[in-house]
């Protein structure tokens, strides 16, 4: 359990913990490098967006997070869900006439 007041030799032995733990030095040039790959990245941008399927892909990488992906599933499944129900009335429909035709006329039906 926690004190009030650390006792002072628990702030010592925080500084050894913390000077103990080896910090890897960045390797030579490591800003210059990184602020080269943003002005690559920067320059490749204008190009994609010149080719004729880019709003393609940007669309597909939209869709593709999962708040995204999540809504076109639902979309999906309330879209699948009502075509089976208009086709599935449809066809009872069909089969009740069908049923009615052949109470009143069996001799009609082939």
């Amino acid at each position: 359990m926690k004190t009030k007041n650390p006792e002072p030799n628990e702030a010592r032995l925080r500084g050894l913990l913390r000077d103990a733990r080896p910090t890897p030095p960045l390797p030579p040039r490591f800003q210059e490098a990184v602020w080269r790959r943003i002005e690559k990245a920067e320059a490749e941008a204008p190009r994609e967006a010149a080719s004729p399927v880019a709003w393609l892909d940007r669309l597909v990488e939209r869709l593709l997070r999962p708040r995204w992906a999540l809504a076109g599933i639902t979309a999906l499944l309330l879209v699948s869900g009502v075509a089976g129900l208009l086709s599935g009335t449809e066809a009872a429909k069909q089969a009740a006439q069908t049923r009615y035709l052949s109470a009143v006329a069996p001799n009609t039906i082939r």
